[in-house]
């Protein structure tokens, strides 16, 4: 086992929602002008989902509805804000620190580039860490599956975490 140097860990994280007409579309915590808005629990922020499923998986912590389970009906209509940053308080207990997030948003409508600097600052303050920090990506699905269909939305994200052993 190491006792010196670098500690790393990466982890991935996985989410995906319907789109509704009824609901506002949430990414990163920045409401982004829609027809349509993913469904969900929570305020079914999809980036935000992905970045702390990807943070827990580094972690070895299990997945974001064991800890931010869909049946609480505390976290009915949540702000995805709170899990990200209970997911960080966690990772620092025990030591570790955001190196980086990597994610990639899929999406048919609307197209985000425009929102990408905002979503980008969002994310960066929710981790508390710098925008270099933080790449928040768009693609769409071609008009193949439910996401290309304009279904759904979905969203992976790597994480990198380090941990300095002293």
């Amino acid at each position: 086992m190491r006792t010196n140097g670098p500690d790393i860990r990466v982890g991935h994280g996985y989410d995906i929602h319907q789109l509704v007409h009824d609901r506002p579309l949430v990414l990163g915590g920045v409401h982004v002008p829609s027809d349509c808005g993913a469904t969900g629990h929570s305020d079914a922020d999809v980036l935000f989902h992905a970045i702390v499923d990807a943070m827990l998986g580094a972690l070895a912590s299990g997945d974001i509805g064991r800890h931010f389970p869909d049946s609480d009906p505390k976290l009915k209509d949540a702000n995805s804000k709170i899990f990200v940053q209970q997911t960080v308080d966690l990772a620092r207990t025990q030591g570790w620190e955001l190196v980086n997030v990597d994610a990639t948003v899929l999406l048919e409508q609307p197209k985000l580039a425009v929102h990408a600097s905002s979503i980008q600052r969002s994310v960066a303050q929710s981790l508390d860490v710098s925008t270099s920090r933080v790449s928040i990506k768009a693609a769409s699905n071609e008009g193949m599956d439910a996401v290309g269909e304009g279904r759904a939305i979905a969203c992976h994200a790597v994480v990198l975490l380090s941990r300095n052993h002293r």
